[in-house]
């Protein structure tokens, strides 16, 4: 199956990413009146095919980045349902090694960018330089390490970049505007913008504190602003703040997911609510 085209997708022939395609493609959502949609898969949840079945529909379902979990055995940052993903993950034999082949079988399938989230400790196993080498060559063009500060990861988000990776890092609402400063430095793709603490998942909803994160964050980079944690619904979309350029949503598609992985019914049906929830209509000048 050739990959799905779009007009920012640019992979070169070697199937190698290049820098600034994660941008380039929520601009394009941008310029075309729309938020960016960012849904998360973890690899190999709930198996190598459904997983890879999903990515594709994605990829073919108006989804303009796709962020892909490495399974880990301690998720601090993920909810129920993620954790529960990658468990079943991990029981079914998944490895790092493991989510860079079914992350080359995707890029060979479908040409939107791909963001690879990880925590540390298995990129400290894998190596730092292996690993970013090894995604690079996979077909990511990013890379999330959720649990490194800026302040003790520059070497290695220096490393991912010096490969083409971008390296995206989060905010929360209680960031401080020089913490957030800080990160913006280090970030390049988007940056994610939490829209609660806690971790990924249904929760406590959104913040109220969301919109002034936003225009704090709008000030410190000209990245787009992808909001996750908690949105998980079409309706949770349009209600997003007019200075949110995207929506991530994990939880909620991995549910549908398992409910149906053959058949991708309910899947397809949350993945279709969520994209006629993206255009902006009159909310946004």
């Amino acid at each position: 199956m050739p990959p799905t085209s779009c007009s920012t997708d640019r992979v070169t022939p070697s199937g190698r990413a290049r820098s600034g395609r994660i941008g380039a493609a929520l601009r394009a959502a941008g310029a075309a009146r729309r938020r960016g949609f960012i849904p998360f898969l973890t690899a190999g949840f709930p198996d190598r095919d459904a997983f890879l079945r999903a990515g594709e529909h994605l990829a073919a379902g108006g989804a303009d980045v796709l962020e892909i979990g490495i399974p880990f055995s301690d998720p601090i940052a993920d909810g129920p349902t993620i954790q529960r993903a990658s468990e079943r993950a991990l029981a079914g034999g998944v490895t790092p090694e493991g989510v860079l082949e079914m992350t080359s079988a995707l890029r060979a399938r479908c040409a939107i960018p791909i963001v690879l989230m990880t925590y540390v400790n298995p990129v400290l196993a894998f190596g730092v330089e292996r690993f970013a080498r090894s995604a690079r060559e996979a077909g990511a063009d990013g890379v999330l390490v959720s649990d490194l500060p800026p302040e003790e990861g520059s070497a290695a988000y220096a490393t991912l970049r010096a490969e083409g990776l971008d390296t995206i890092l989060l905010v929360a609402p209680t960031s401080a505007p020089e913490r957030l400063a800080v990160i913006a430095r280090e970030c390049r793709g988007f940056l994610y913008v939490l829209a609660r603490t806690g971790v990924t998942g249904a929760g406590a909803g959104i913040s109220t504190r969301l919109d002034e994160l936003l225009q704090r964050a709008r000030a410190a980079t000209a990245l787009p602003l992808a909001v996750g944690f908690g949105v998980r619904t079409g309706a949770d979309v349009a209600a997003l703040p007019r200075a949110a350029d995207a929506a991530i949503v994990g939880a909620a598609l991995l549910e549908r997911l398992e409910e149906d992985p053959r058949g991708l019914a309910p899947f397809a049906a949350l993945v279709d609510e969520i994209r006629g929830a993206l255009p902006f209509g009159e909310r946004r000048a």
